[in-house]
């Protein structure tokens, strides 16, 4: 049997678990307010008079207000100069406030009111008469459309060029966060594997891993959970039926949690019971391919080329080339912060150039269609000295969590 591969119960595990949030530290004020200014600079530089934050994360980030995406338009203008103005339907002004971290002027619309023609409205008052306005890129058609049809004599651009560039470079207390959503998520991933058992279906295991990750503190649970045995691990995001463990099958955990915000996002890959010889030999394949382009990311190496030498491990072992299976389907990797997948992305040809603080999950899939798959998903974020790991990656397939190293 795989070590720390089964033999425990749910029971068991979950009395080991305890809080790991105790001592995280939120982001402050004074930093909100440093990436508003950091904003402001960049917009200046680029002739943008004003950007709009849609609700979600690009407004979590700049202002610190957690609000849901729906059919009303909530947001906020930045403009080039100035302070934030908030804009949202008038009976949601108190418990706005309520939410608010960076304080602003609020500006409310009616039920039967046009926010669009509001959000005009200030522009003029602002003394913003043309120019560019970027408009947040996670914003939906429909509020792009009403804005522009409201106000067609400013030029829209996209709001990625500075949203991107702030998010992308994440600070100490951001990777200190992210630091420690990752390590509650190989803490729950560790004790999900204690308890798998013949019998045990994906959907109970999936259960104890919401479960669990209450436990270490993440207050919602889980923030996704991808559970697969057997040939389902061939399918990179799982099936839609869920399966029953049988003895030697073959088992692929995808999961993460939240941490003010920040997301963790781990998968281990291992056998209940023997793996067969074209499993050992692919699961090592893809940690060779995880290392080569952990050891490719380095200060100022392009995106792409982190990307190119994980394939080029897989082709050197007759898989691939290119997106072809058996192989690797998809991206070795991507960003990680507020949202489980931002910028920028380990992806062929992309030339962003890596820098300090920026941070990557590191996922060389090995796809063998209907027989099975491997994902070994750590993620690293670059240092000074370049790129550290935030998660140690799986050891070994017989030893997985490294227990009796």
């Amino acid at each position: 049997m795989t070590i720390g591969v089964g033999g425990s119960t749910p029971e068991i595990e979950l009395a080991k678990l305890s809080d790991m949030t105790k001592d995280i530290v939120p982001i402050s004020e004074l930093e909100y307010q440093t990436r508003i200014h950091k904003a402001q600079r960049l917009m200046k530089k680029q002739n943008i008079a004003a950007i709009y934050l849609d609700a979600g994360t690009n407004l979590y980030y700049f202002t610190g207000l957690k609000w849901y995406k729906s059919e009303r338009m909530v947001g906020a203008i930045l403009p080039v100069t100035g302070d934030l103005i908030f804009i949202a339907p008038q009976f949601e002004e108190g418990s706005l406030r309520d939410h608010m971290l960076i304080q602003g002027k609020f500006y409310g619309w009616h039920e039967h009111e046009s926010p669009y023609q509001l959000f005009a409205n200030i522009l003029n008052e602002l003394a913003i008469t043309g120019g560019q306005i970027a408009i947040d890129e996670s914003a939906a058609f429909f509020i792009f459309d009403g804005l522009r049809t409201a106000a067609p004599h400013y030029q829209y651009v996209n709001a990625s060029a500075i949203t991107a560039t702030c998010r992308q470079h994440k600070s100490a207390n951001e990777i200190a966060l992210l630091q420690q959503a990752k390590d509650m998520t190989l803490k729950v991933h560790q004790a999900a594997a204690a308890i798998l058992k013949p019998g045990i279906s994906t959907v109970e295991v999936s259960q104890f891993i919401q479960q669990a990750h209450k436990k270490v503190g993440a207050k919602g649970g889980s923030s996704f959970c991808i559970v697969l045995f057997g040939v389902a691990t061939s399918f990179p995001h799982g099936v839609k039926e869920p399966q029953i463990l049988k003895e030697n099958d073959w088992v692929l955990i995808d999961t993460g949690c939240l941490v003010e915000g920040y997301n963790s996002d781990i998968t281990r890959t291992y056998a209940f019971g023997e793996a067969t010889h074209e499993q050992r030999i692919a699961w090592q394949v893809e940690k060779d391919a995880q290392v080569a382009a952990f050891n490719a990311a380095q200060l100022g190496i392009a995106c792409g080329k982190v990307d190119d030498a994980a394939r080029a491990i897989l082709i050197q072992n007759e898989f691939g080339p290119d997106y072809n299976l058996p192989g690797l389907p998809h991206r070795t990797g991507h960003g990680c912060g507020l949202d489980i997948h931002e910028w920028p992305y380990l992806v062929r040809n992309n030339p962003t150039k890596l820098e300090v603080g920026m941070v990557f999950s590191n996922e060389p899939m090995l796809v063998i269609p209907t027989k099975f798959g491997v994902r070994l998903e750590d993620h690293f974020y670059m240092s000074e000295n370049g790129p550290v790991w935030f998660t140690e990656p799986s050891s070994s397939l017989d030893d997985p969590f490294g227990l009796q190293q």
